[in-house]
């Protein structure tokens, strides 16, 4: 018979926190900069240079930590973790080891047909274990120059705040590591904590997975897998590194604990070292920074600024707006999409007008473009402007949405740039009946196909006058007085 396997996942993730400075120093965290122009003596690892913690950063783990039901370590210190590479000027990382800033937290996730406590017909929620959530700094960057046959270093990056989220070994399928994933994500991207786009880097996932026999109680030996840039490639490596752990178990073979890399052009991983433990990096408390001692006065403070999540947000939306559950889920899938839904609404736009303009014309130009829902840059103002002009007929459904695209790209004010091109709908009933009459004198065949009960005939005639108006009537306008004419 068969030996059925389990797989036994944990995630270490890796957010880099939106601060304008460095973790430990003043230099800027914009990216994109020339190389080595966002450095100073402390992050490049100067002898001599001491470093100051940055209070934001401290603000954004306590947020957080308290935002995924953690404990917030009261007192707590930074430690080096030693080893050398060229990205890591002081050849030590300063981390925290020993008292990280939140131990002990969850966040519960909803997949179809995971084991778990049952929440509806189709989905199940699961807790996810947070075992700890620890501030540190980012390293270098190393750029390779095949042409010159060497290697650069630009420091920008390196003393770039980050926290560490360290879950518990409880998930058990790629769909569940991507839930847990999303859920992290929009929580730290409702906090303003992060962008956490992963595809620049501003979140990274690092994956532990292991196998066991199906009701063995221990975990099997694990690997972790690093280069994971895209939701996709993560559940793609998960589902190779399984393969792979099971077909050497099959043969006999052990799993070498191990890092290996993950090629998701090549759908393949291959070892990169041996997985160090703890004692490998010789960690000690960094002896030039001070603990950091919480106060419960800080932790009000910041709990009083936690944001409505999207949980209570997609309630709250429910009760208030008249708008399908669909269109909710979608619009509060990002925090930037709900802030412009809210505050359109907020400058007197009906909800499901905002959310048509949202989930038909926005969805639409973001796929087509292949851009994120936060890389919107339409203001509310000027999407409440928009539908003013169509809800008072100053302009036609055809004219706004050329005037949509343009505002998507450029966030142009529609009401000026509606007057400037000369956009607006002709609601001279004169002129509107005398081009009526010219287009049925000059389309006769329409005409008796449309008295000879063919319905359609009438689209075309409405076609018509739209062309020779240059879109510039309203359409219901036309239809009535084409009827009337006929």
């Amino acid at each position: 018979m068969a030996k059925e396997y389990e797989t036994v996942i944990g995630l270490e993730v890796h957010v880099e926190l939106a601060t304008k400075t460095k973790i430990f120093c003043g230099c800027s965290t914009a990216f994109g900069g020339r190389p080595n122009s966002h450095t100073c003596p402390v992050c490049t690892g100067m002898p001599g240079s001491l470093p100051v913690l940055n209070k934001k950063v401290l603000e954004y783990a306590v947020a957080v930590g308290l935002a995924t039901n953690c404990d917030i370590t009261r007192y707590c210190k930074f430690d080096r973790k030693n080893y050398f590479y060229p990205d890591n000027p002081q050849n030590y990382q300063i981390s925290q080891l020993y008292l990280p800033i939140c131990r002990n937290g969850y966040v519960e996730i909803e997949t179809e047909g995971t084991a778990g406590e049952t929440s509806g017909e189709t989905t199940r929620t699961k807790r996810i274990g947070i075992h700890e959530i620890h501030m540190e700094e980012d390293a270098g960057k190393l750029i390779h120059d095949e042409w010159e046959d060497c290697t650069l270093v630009d420091y920008n990056r390196s003393g770039v705040p980050l926290i560490e989220i360290v879950s518990e070994p409880d998930m058990r399928s790629a769909e569940e590591v991507i839930a847990y994933l999303e859920k992290l994500r929009l929580i730290i991207q409702y906090l303003g904590a992060s962008d956490c786009k992963l595809q620049e880097g501003s979140m990274r996932a690092d994956v532990n997975l292991s196998v066991r026999e199906v009701g063995a109680k221990e975990f099997g030996t694990r690997t972790e897998m690093k280069n994971l840039n895209s939701f996709r490639a993560i559940a793609r490596a998960i589902e190779g590194e399984k393969n792979r752990q099971i077909d050497l178990l099959e043969e006999g073979k052990p799993v070498v604990q191990e890092t290996r890399r993950w090629d998701d052009a090549k759908e393949m991983s291959y070892a990169m070292r041996s997985k160090e433990d703890a004692q490998d990096y010789r960690y000690f408390p960094d002896p030039d920074l001070v603990p950091v001692s919480i106060s419960e006065e800080f932790l009000e403070e910041i709990r009083s600024r936690q944001p409505e999540f999207r949980t209570e947000k997609k309630k709250r939306y429910k009760a208030e707006f008249d708008i399908p559950d669909y269109d909710i889920e979608i619009i509060t899938g990002s925090k930037h999409m709900a802030d412009i839904f809210e505050a359109a609404v907020e400058l007197g736009a009906q909800p499901k007008k905002v959310s048509n303009w949202l989930m038909g014309e926005t969805l639409r130009l973001l796929k087509e473009k292949e851009l994120d829902p936060e890389d919107i840059r339409f203001s509310p103002n000027h999407l409440a402007k928009l539908i003013a002009l169509t809800d008072s007929k100053a302009i036609n459904s055809t004219v706004a949405k050329e005037v949509f695209e343009v505002m998507f790209a450029e966030d142009i004010d529609p009401e000026q740039y509606v007057e400037e091109k000369g956009l607006k709908t002709v609601n001279d009933e004169g002129a509107l009946r005398k081009t009526v009459e010219e287009v049925i004198a000059a389309n006769p065949q329409s005409v008796e196909d449309y008295h000879n009960g063919k319905e359609k005939a009438i689209g075309f005639l409405v076609g018509q006058t739209m062309k020779a108006m240059k879109g510039k009537a309203d359409p219901a306008s036309v239809n009535k007085m084409l009827k009337e004419l006929l």
